[in-house]
C-alpha cells in the first residue's frame, strides 16, 4: 500500500481505496473518511447520505452495535467497528418499553459509521429493518468498504482524531466535539421517576444524574427496588429527599460539567451514598478536586480486564471513555479501586471509610459482559438497611 512501511504502519496520509464489496454495495454512492492528518479512505454509503464531522474513534466489540450506537457516551464521535461484518442481524423495532427495550437512549447519538463489510442482508427474529434503513431514519451517514484494520492502527499509533464522512457536492468542516458540552445536549430536560414494578413500597429512592444516561442503568437499579428519580445534568437536587446518589455516563470532557460537579460535591458534603459510572467516575473525581486528563486513544470495547486493587479480583468489563483520572492528584482518603490491566489506568475510586465510590467501567454492560453487575448490589448494601430511609 502507497506510504505504508514494511511494519504496515502508514508514516504519512494516504488514500485507501476502497475494499471489494458485495455487488448491493458497489451500486451505492461513493462516500469517503476523511482524517485530520490528511488521510482519506475511500468507500461506499449505507445510511443518510449526508456528510458529518466528528471524533473518530474505534469500538472493538463483536455485537451490539444497535446498543453502541444509540450509548450518549458516543455524541458527536464517528465510531469505527472493528469486527469485519456489520448488520447481518439488523435492527430491533423502537423501545416500548424502556424497562424492556434494546436501546441505551432514544435515539442514536454517534455521528457516524465506519465499517468493513456492510451486511445489506439481515436475519434474527428480533429485527425489524436493516441498519442501513435505521441510519436513513436517524440521519446518520454509513461508510462501507473501509480498511477498518488499517485505520484502528492509525488511531491507536497516533491518537484519536477528528475526521468527516464526505459525499461528493456536500463539504463539511472538521469540528472538535469535545469543545461542546455534550452532557447538556444528550441529558433530558425535565426529572423523571421510574418507580420499581410488582412493589408497595420501593427500597429506596436514587436520584440520578442524566449526564447521558445509558437506559441500562436505569433497568439495573429499577430491578434491585429502588425508585429512580432521573434529572437533568445541571439540575439542584437540593430540596430533593433520596437515599443515595447516582452519577451517569456520559460524552465528552468532564470539565464542562461544572453544575454536576458542584451539585455531587454538596451531596458528598451531606454524607449521601454516592456512586459513578464512567464519567461519573470522572465528575466524581473532580468534585474532590483531583484532575482528569484526555487519552491517546480511549477505552471502546466490550474485553477491557480490569482488578481490584489490593485484591487479585479481575473482571472482564465493558467500557467507552477517552478520558481518565489522574489517581496521583488524589486527596487524602481517597483510593483507587479498579485498575486498567492493559494499560495501568485508573478504572474507579473509593473513599477510605465513606459510602462513596465509582467505577470507570459499565457495570450494566449492555452490549458486553455481565461480570461487574454486582457493584449493583454493592450500591444497594451503601444505602444501608431498608435502601437507606
Amino acid at each position: 500500500m502507497p506510504g505504508a512501511s514494511v511494519s504496515g504502519l502508514i508514516e504519512r496520509p494516504v488514500r485507501v481505496e476502497a475494499r471489494e464489496q458485495h455487488w448491493t454495495a458497489r451500486k451505492a454512492a461513493a462516500a469517503r473518511l476523511i482524517l485530520e492528518d490528511g488521510t482519506i479512505y475511500e468507500g461506499r454509503s449505507f445510511g443518510a447520505r449526508r456528510s458529518s464531522a466528528g471524533e473518530v474513534v474505534f469500538n472493538t466489540g463483536m455485537v451490539g452495535y444497535p446498543e453502541t450506537l444509540t450509548d450518549p457516551s458516543y455524541r458527536g464521535q464517528i465510531i469505527t467497528f472493528t469486527f469485519p461484518l456489520i448488520g447481518n442481524y439488523g435492527v430491533p423495532a423502537p423501545d416500548s418499553d424502556l424497562m424492556t427495550g434494546s436501546f441505551e437512549s432514544e435515539r442514536i447519538h454517534a455521528a457516524g459509521a465506519i465499517v468493513a463489510d456492510y451486511s445489506p442482508r439481515h436475519s434474527h427474529w428480533t429485527a425489524a429493518r436493516s441498519l442501513s434503513d435505521w441510519l436513513i431514519e436517524q440521519g446518520i451517514p454509513g461508510v462501507t468498504g473501509i480498511d477498518t484494520r488499517s485505520l484502528t492502527q492509525r488511531l491507536r499509533e497516533r491518537g484519536t482524531m477528528l475526521g468527516k464522512i464526505e459525499f461528493d457536492g456536500d463539504p463539511v468542516e472538521l469540528h472538535d466535539p469535545n469543545k461542546d458540552n455534550l452532557v447538556a445536549q444528550a441529558s433530558i430536560e425535565k426529572p423523571v421517576l421510574y418507580a420499581p414494578p410488582g412493589r408497595s413500597k420501593a427500597l429506596g429512592r436514587v436520584l440520578l444524574f442524566d449526564c447521558g444516561a445509558k437506559h441500562s442503568i436505569i433497568r439495573c437499579l429499577v430491578a434491585r427496588g429502588l425508585e429512580v428519580l432521573r434529572v437533568p445534568w445541571d439540575f439542584d437536587v437540593s430540596e430533593e429527599k433520596f437515599d443515595g446518589l447516582m452519577i451517569s455516563n456520559g460524552p465528552g470532557d468532564p470539565t464542562m460539567c461544572t453544575a454536576t460537579v458542584e451539585q455531587v460535591r454538596a451531596c458528598l458534603n451531606r454524607g449521601i451514598p454516592t456512586f459513578g459510572i464512567c464519567l461519573g467516575n470522572q465528575l466524581l473525581a473532580l468534585a474532590i478536586g483531583a484532575k482528569t486528563y484526555k487519552l491517546k486513544y480511549g477505552h471502546r470495547g466490550q474485553n477491557q480486564p480490569v482488578i481490584e486493587c489490593g485484591t487479585s479480583r479481575a473482571i472482564v468489563t465493558s467500557q467507552n471513555h477517552g478520558f481518565a483520572v489522574d489517581e496521583s492528584t488524589l486527596p487524602r482518603d481517597w483510593r483507587p479501586w479498579f485498575t486498567n490491566l492493559n494499560d495501568g489506568t485508573n478504572e474507579g475510586l473509593r473513599h477510605a471509610w465513606g459510602p462513596f465510590r465509582s467505577v470507570q467501567f459499565h457495570p450494566e454492560a449492555t452490549p458486553g459482559p455481565t461480570d461487574a453487575a454486582f457493584l449493583f448490589d454493592e450500591f444497594v448494601r451503601m444505602l444501608g438497611p431498608g435502601g437507606g430511609r
